[in-house]
């Protein structure tokens, strides 16, 4: 049970006063609350569901950091890690402790990370119920005895009804703003409602902090397997990360947020947080069934008897749902394991050209992880049937505030002292571009994971690709060995080989950034050639 705080104050928030504080409720005050303040609706199985108003996924352009010593030596600044001026961070902060200050706050405290050596104490103040309870699904509760020592580490003040009035004078994006100040461990939100502003937002400051400690931050799911045995998904949207780490044979440790420090893989959340667009039960039974009483839904359509239509995009493609992980029958309740044996990289290649599955070398690890390559289908435009490449490094480049090259060197290093196996697994297309070819079949995919997931793939003969040089087997148990060379399944082989030397230029184009200025850090050799 949660209580009206009374411990905390408003010195204690840096407010000049409050209402009153609704500190850690429980799940079933935060519904009585989101009911009674007609913050949502409740679906026909009684999970809340809550529009986010005209922001329905993160706003990357808003978001900024404060330009200052120490910090300002260690982040990589451009297009996604913006500067802003200590002054004007200070006006905005005054704006914010200005707004909250005498209103009513649900107050949220949260560990970010599952080893407690090193996780983080976060403090979360908001206006709603509603965001109350994304916080708590996905963060780590404390415990009675947690919660009465709790001293936060970083404070995030969320002020969704706040623009920035301001923001031309300030030379920034919009009215929207999401400004993290590491010396003064506080982040503050202001024009937007959505939640996962939040999470992204923490799971940034992990990826600063951890790193400089030697600890690995990874955007990965994780699974393990009854003798131990651990896996980590990597893969942007739509490639297959949750789905395929989803796994009835092994545990979750979790779906998204991971460090890897000397101890083995932890989780940072408590929590997973689902795309539900197109959902159903029969394509993933464990995500729908995790939608019930303490699940909160976001912008989906649901009926005036609360029966919610999964494939209505009327709100928007980016419809989600937040849970504690205790939702997935089947996982691992320490959220933590031992290091990994096996990494994959899942990309979905579009082109047609990489193979289902294919070993690396280390180099060839660090290669593909700093490319961070998947291939997105074109869109609804008419006559527009060129597949479009994705390059995100270390696959969440959006959330990496130190320069690529560091998350990837610790991948190197961790991957060399745990005797690690990495792998590329293609879930795109086969025989053919989109439009030609088609798409790679789950079951085919789950047997190539299978294999590495069991040893089999070890047993097996492997050749080489010509462009990408990447080693492939010859054979596998459960997939057709016609599709397992690439360029064996397509019919025209020329036309495979124009694709393939097209998309090896992409990735040696994209590679480039990371060998200018004669950085010792280069894995060109490990890369396709044309």
């Amino acid at each position: 049970m949660g209580d009206k705080e009374k411990s905390i104050d408003a010195e204690a928030l840096g407010l000049k006063s409050v209402g009153t504080i609704f500190h850690n409720l429980g799940y079933d005050e935060l519904f009585e609350h989101e009911s009674r303040n007609a913050e949502g609706s409740v679906s026909e199985n009684g999970t809340m569901m809550v529009d986010t108003g005209k922001f329905t996924g993160r706003s990357p352009k808003d978001k900024y950091f404060v330009h200052q010593l120490p910090s300002f030596r260690n982040i990589a600044w451009g297009k996604i890690n913006q500067p802003v001026a200590p002054e004007i961070f200070d006006e905005l902060f005054a704006e914010v402790t200005e707004y909250l200050s005498g209103k009513d706050l649900y107050v949220t405290d949260g560990f970010c990370g599952a080893n407690e050596k090193t996780r983080k104490s976060v403090r979360f103040v908001t206006e709603f119920a509603w965001q109350s309870h994304f916080v708590k699904n996905m963060f780590i509760s404390p415990g009675a005895e947690d919660q009465a020592a709790f001293a936060p580490d970083f404070t995030v003040y969320k002020a969704s009804n706040l623009p920035n009035k301001n923001w031309e004078r300030h030379g920034l994006n919009s009215e929207v703003f999401i400004i993290f100040n590491i010396e003064k461990n506080v982040a503050i939100i202001g024009g937007t409602w959505y939640g996962g502003e939040m999470k992204k937002g923490i799971f940034t400051m992990m990826n600063y902090w951890l790193p400089l400690q030697g600890i690995l931050s990874m955007h990965c799911s994780a699974n393990v397997g009854k003798d131990g045995d651990v896996c980590l998904f990597f893969g942007l949207s739509g490639t297959g990360k949750t789905t395929l780490s989803t796994d009835a044979a092994r545990k979750l440790i979790g779906d998204d947020e991971h460090g890897w420090d000397d101890d083995g893989i932890f989780n940072f959340e408590g929590g997973c947080y689902a795309k539900c667009i197109n959902l159903s039960a029969e394509s993933e039974p464990e995500i729908y069934s995790a939608i019930r009483r303490n699940a909160l839904l976001e912008n989906v359509v649901a009926d005036e008897d609360g029966v919610i239509d999964f494939d209505d995009q009327s709100k928007t493609e980016n419809t989600r749902v937040s849970y504690p992980i205790e939702h997935i029958e089947n996982h691992e309740p320490s959220l933590k394991a031992d290091h990994p044996t096996n990494i994959i990289f899942l990309t979905c290649d579009a082109f047609g050209v990489l193979p289902p599955v294919s070993k690396l070398t280390k180099e060839q690890a660090m290669y593909y992880f700093l490319s961070g390559y998947t291939a997105k289908v074109a869109g609804t435009e008419r006559g527009v049937t060129e597949p479009t490449a994705t390059f995100s490094a270390c696959f969440g480049e959006a959330f990496l505030p130190l320069p690529p090259t560091a998350y990837a060197k610790l991948l190197g290093e961790k991957m060399e002292k745990h005797g690690v196996n990495a792998y590329l697994v293609n879930t795109g297309w086969t025989g053919g571009g989109h439009g030609v070819g088609k798409r790679m079949s789950i079951k085919a995919t789950r047997a190539c994971v299978n294999a590495i997931l069991d040893g089999s793939i070890n047993a097996v003969e492997f050749e080489e690709t010509r462009w990408f040089r990447l080693r492939i087997p010859k054979s596998l148990p459960g997939v057709d060995s016609a599709i397992l060379n690439p360029r064996n399944a397509w019919a025209d082989k020329e036309s495979f080989d124009a694709t393939a030397n097209k998309l090896a230029g992409m990735f040696m184009e994209n590679f480039k950034k990371y060998t200018a200025g004669g950085d010792d850090f280069n894995f060109t050799q490990a890369g396709p050639r044309v």
